[in-house]
């Protein structure tokens, strides 16, 4: 969608306490947040009416928050409800929510902006599924990433900070030239870790084998999976990844709240292909969600 088209999306978007028409301007483009990268932000889905896990996706907004020194102007009840409301004015049944907070415009702008104005928001829109039918079944295409994850000391990776997906966001465009659907990330320490936006799961002999999330953020929909996994009988294996060892796995595919559970086929040269414990998964996740 052309950058016009998401402007003038209809509806409201939740600004600050108020609901405002979505093309309505609500901050200044010199905002701290717009040249330091100050802002975090949460991705949750509805499905039927529900928000899903929103309390979850919450407590994480406001902990990212928290590490980047914003003090949210609102508590996480307020949140809650506002996301609820939203959901309601918009009129939607199938949502993608976004919750996003940033610095504002203070007296100056400088590096720092510890006494700028905390400014939240909450959009959302009718996005039915990151990947077209046809592609998810058939599985997506990785290319491995030219950057790799931070190492934990380096950048706050347990914050859903929007600074830290720059280099998400070069690492897809730069796989995208190259004929594939995402990248796939190591860590600092030339590990697997994730792909730009998504944490990734590999099948081996009936188990699940998925990298410890210790250099990215330990998704929501990643611990779903993980307890589905278990209760489903299917044994759960954290644990460190090579690059080299990609041949030994089956199965593999993708897991987010805009990705869901996502097949993938290929990982540069090794191919995989979506069978039991993938499609088993995918299923539980659908019914967990209720999206049919």
């Amino acid at each position: 969608m052309s950058a016009t088209g998401f402007e003038n999306k209809p509806g409201h978007i939740w600004v600050n306490g108020k609901l405002i028409p979505w093309s309505e301007n609500y901050d200044h483009i010199l905002a701290h947040a717009m040249h330091y990268g100050i802002s975090v932000f949460e991705g949750d889905r509805a499905y039927n009416g529900k928000i899903f896990k929103l309390e979850e996706h919450t407590s994480r907004l406001f902990n990212s928050a928290k590490i980047l020194g914003m003090k949210i102007p609102y508590s996480e009840a307020e949140i809650n409800q506002a996301c609820i409301d939203t959901l309601e004015k918009q009129g939607f049944q199938n949502a993608y929510v976004r919750p996003f907070v940033w610095s504002g415009i203070g007296t100056e702008l400088s590096i720092t902006g510890a006494n700028n104005p905390v400014n939240t928001l909450i959009a959302m829109w009718e996005w039915p599924s990151y990947y077209s039918p046809d592609e998810l079944m058939q599985g997506i295409k990785l290319g491995y990433a030219k950057y790799r994850r931070p190492a934990p000391k380096t950048a706050p990776f347990e914050a859903k900070a929007a600074g830290l997906y720059v280099i998400c966001t070069i690492s897809k465009h730069e796989a995208e030239k190259r004929g594939f659907s995402d990248a796939l990330m190591l860590d600092y320490q030339g590990n697997v870790a994730e792909a730009t936006s998504a944490n990734i799961f590999f099948v081996q002999n009936g188990e699940l084998h998925t990298p410890i999330a210790d250099s990215f953020l330990n998704g929501i929909t990643r611990r779903t999976i993980i307890d589905l996994a278990k209760q489903s009988g299917i044994k759960v294996v954290e644990r460190r990844i090579k690059p080299e060892q990609l041949g030994d796995f089956s199965e593999c595919f993708l897991t987010g709240t805009a990705a869901e559970v996502t097949p993938v086929s290929q990982i540069e040269e090794h191919r995989y292909k979506p069978a039991n414990v993938t499609l088993k998964l995918m299923n539980a996740y659908y019914e967990l969600v209720g999206k049919t």
